[in-house]
This record gives C-alpha cells, sequence and structure tokens, in this order.
C-alpha cells in the first residue's frame, strides 16, 4: 500500500510503472532525428502523449515547440520544466538496433533523452496534480543545437507568467545515477562571427600585382589568439575559436576573397564586450597591414547561463531527498544553452543529470555518443520530486 506521505516511493513506483514506456518513446525519436526547426514528427509525438494524459497543450509555439500545462489542486506560483528536442547534424555510429534511420543526423547531445524524460515528469505530476499549489508549464523546445528556439518561444508567449524554470541536461561524463550543479555561472555566453578578408586576385607567380586574402586571413587567426591571452582577465575565462577558413579554388591562384567563421565563448559581461572590441579592432590592423579590406557580422547569440540559488537550493534538496547523498558540485562549463533566455527572465536552474554507461566514455556531440537509459526514470524522478517539493 502507498503511503500519501512518502512522496520517495510514490515517484519511484509511479515511474517505474512507466520507464519501459519511456524508453520505448525515446528509441523512437532517436531513430528518427529531425534538426533544428524541422521537429514536426518529435513535436507530434509529445502532443500525441499529452493529448493521451489529458494535459493541455499548444503546438507550433516557437514554429515547432509544444507547450502542456498542468494545473495543481490550489492557487500557487507557475514553475516551468524544459526540455529541448532537436539533433545535431552527425552521422551515427553506434550500430543500435534503434540507430538513425536518417543519413548524417543523430541524437548525439541526448534530447531524444531529454524529451522523453520530461514527458515521464508529465504523467507523473499529472498524476499528482491535486496535491500541487501552482502550476507546471512544460516545455518543449526545438533548435537548442543552433541557440535561437528559447528566443522564438518566448516570441511566442513561452515564458509569459512563469515564476521559475527549471532545465536538465543528461552529462555522460558523471555516472548514472548521480546529479550535479553549478552555483552562479554554469555556462558560457556564446557569440558567432562571420569575417571577410578581401583582396586583389591574381597569378601566384606574380603576388606583388595582386593583394593575398590568405595571407591576410592567416596573419588574423595567428592575432585572435592574443584576445585570450593577452586581453582578458586571467579569472575571466575566455574561448575564441575559429572553425573555418574557407578561400580559393586551385594551386596557382590567389583569391579575391576569404571567409572565417568562429566562435566567441565568456562567462562576464566585461569579457564578452573585450572580445568583440578586440576581434573588431584585430581586423582593422591586419587588413589595414596587408592592403586588404574586410566585413564582420557579429552575432550575440545568447547569455551566459546563470543559476540562481533560490531554485537550485530546493531542487538539490528535493534530489537529496528523493535519492540520498548522489550529488556533487561541478565546475562551470564554456558550453553554451540557450535555456539561458529563460534564465535571463526569472530565476532558473539548470540540473545535471548523469548518463554515463558503464565501460562507456562517449562524449556529447560524438557519433559513438550512447547514454544509460537508466538516466531518464531517475531523471523523472528527480524532476517530478522537485516540482511537488516546491510547489507545495
Amino acid at each position: 500500500m502507498l503511503l500519501a506521505n512518502d512522496p520517495e516511493t510514490r515517484l519511484r513506483d509511479a515511474t517505474a510503472a512507466i520507464e519501459p514506456r519511456l524508453v520505448a518513446l525515446r528509441r523512437d525519436i532517436h531513430a528518427h532525428p529531425e534538426l533544428a526547426f524541422e521537429e514536426v514528427r518529435t513535436a507530434g509525438i509529445v502532443a500525441a502523449e499529452l493529448a493521451r494524459l489529458g494535459i493541455a497543450h499548444r503546438t507550433g509555439v516557437g514554429r515547432t515547440g509544444v507547450l502542456g500545462i498542468i494545473e495543481g489542486g490550489r492557487p500557487g506560483p507557475t514553475l516551468a520544466i524544459r526540455a529541448d528536442m532537436d539533433a545535431l547534424p552527425i552521422h551515427e555510429e553506434t550500430g543500435l538496433d534503434f540507430a538513425s534511420t536518417v543519413a548524417g543526423r543523430m541524437h548525439a547531445c541526448g534530447h531524444d533523452i531529454h524529451t522523453s524524460t520530461l514527458l515521464g515528469v508529465a504523467e507523473v505530476l499529472q498524476a499528482m496534480a491535486p496535491q500541487l499549489a501552482g502550476r507546471v508549464v512544460l516545455v518543449f523546445q526545438p533548435a537548442e543545437e543552433v541557440l535561437e528556439g528559447a528566443a522564438a518561444m518566448i516570441a511566442d508567449g513561452a515564458a509569459e507568467g512563469i515564476d521559475v524554470a527549471l532545465g536538465f541536461h543528461n552529462h555522460p561524463d558523471m555516472p548514472v545515477g548521480r546529479f550535479g550543479y553549478v552555483r552562479g555561472a554554469a555556462l558560457a555566453a556564446s557569440d558567432r562571427f562571420d569575417i571577410i578578408l578581401r583582396g586583389r586576385s591574381g597569378h601566384a607567380a606574380h603576388p606583388y600585382a595582386a593583394v593575398d586574402p590568405i595571407v591576410a586571413a592567416a596573419q588574423l587567426v595567428g592575432q585572435l589568439q592574443t584576445v585570450v591571452s593577452r586581453e582578458m582577465k586571467p579569472l575571466h575565462p575566455a574561448v575564441v575559436t575559429v572553425g573555418m577558413f574557407q578561400g580559393g579554388t586551385t594551386y596557382n591562384i590567389i583569391p579575391e576573397r576569404v571567409h572565417l567563421k568562429g566562435t566567441v565563448r565568456t562567462l562576464h559581461a566585461e569579457a564578452r564586450d573585450k572580445a568583440e572590441a578586440a576581434i573588431r579592432r584585430l581586423a582593422d590592423g591586419v587588413c589595414q597591414a596587408m592592403r586588404a579590406t574586410h566585413e564582420i557580422d557579429y552575432q550575440r547569440k545568447v547569455p551566459p547561463l546563470r543559476n540562481d540559488d533560490r531554485v537550485l537550493d530546493p531542487v538539490i534538496a528535493a534530489v537529496r531527498a528523493q535519492f540520498g547523498d548522489v550529488v556533487e558540485e561541478g565546475e562551470p562549463s564554456m558550453g553554451a544553452e540557450d535555456f539561458s533566455a529563460f534564465a535571463d527572465r526569472v530565476p532558473s536552474f539548470q540540473l545535471r543529470i548523469g548518463s554515463g554507461a558503464p565501460g562507456r566514455a562517449d562524449a556529447l556531440h560524438n557519433a559513438g555518443y550512447q547514454p544509460d537509459e537508466r538516466c531518464i526514470g531517475l531523471g523523472v524522478q528527480a524532476l517530478a520530486r522537485a516540482a511537488l517539493d516546491m510547489l507545495r
């Protein structure tokens, strides 16, 4: 007999009853990955599951996002719990029976895990809705990998009326069964730049009659390495990476132009401003010295993700109440997450859920990545317990 005052047992048993279905849903989504803003099939699965559970929902939020609403039995605050749904342009090499059926696309970041986990949270909390003082908004978000889905959903009203927000991400660097947190800035701001350097094309035998944008671009790539090493405070982490260097067509032609693409990641506003100013200044200087011209398209994509102790502390307390001493404090990461768009508006926290499989050391965004699927049920328990305890 289940006791009303024993949430630990109730959540464990309720999750165990639905876990096989959640794993099956995860494998189905995994086999049919969809890229940013193309998550039509995935959103359809989410909507169908919410309808089956009798949860009011809205589709087409932020193009392909889904919002579900669970009304509690008494008035109270509104808690949003967010999961992302999109896959990556990676060709899967796991050899699993449920591997991607779409060439060049793969759930290599575990968003299939996240989607099925939040569906499990939805089912558990819907059954316990009368106990909630407030409401839960279930945010199934598209396009996290391109850092645009959260902003698109917010533009469609996804953040309206929300008092606090809870996000989560699987972590293969942590064993399944463990959970983690970071206080303050947990993930970096992520900005992008496109720099086009223009010269004057000519014959490789007569470089004096041309202006070589490849040499100018090479000089600029080298100079960009000084942005972090010579302009940032040592205690203000920053990463500047040039990910594409494209120019020229053959051996003996100096090209007309070179295109550079890169990212800038920072944890502090001062470092973010300094990096942009330095990149613009260095591009100006190199091009002036090398007789080239340039154009810069610099885009500030998402701010740092800052965890708020007002959400972090009760969530971690709930995880400990459900599982015991399985929580560890971690370090910030220079990765980025557009959940920060919600965290910029309301107090928020992103929980780290261990997904490391025994004997494996796969990393996110890897063609062989496979999490331990037990993290789904554990994530359901952790997130549902946090919602129950926060909405008493």
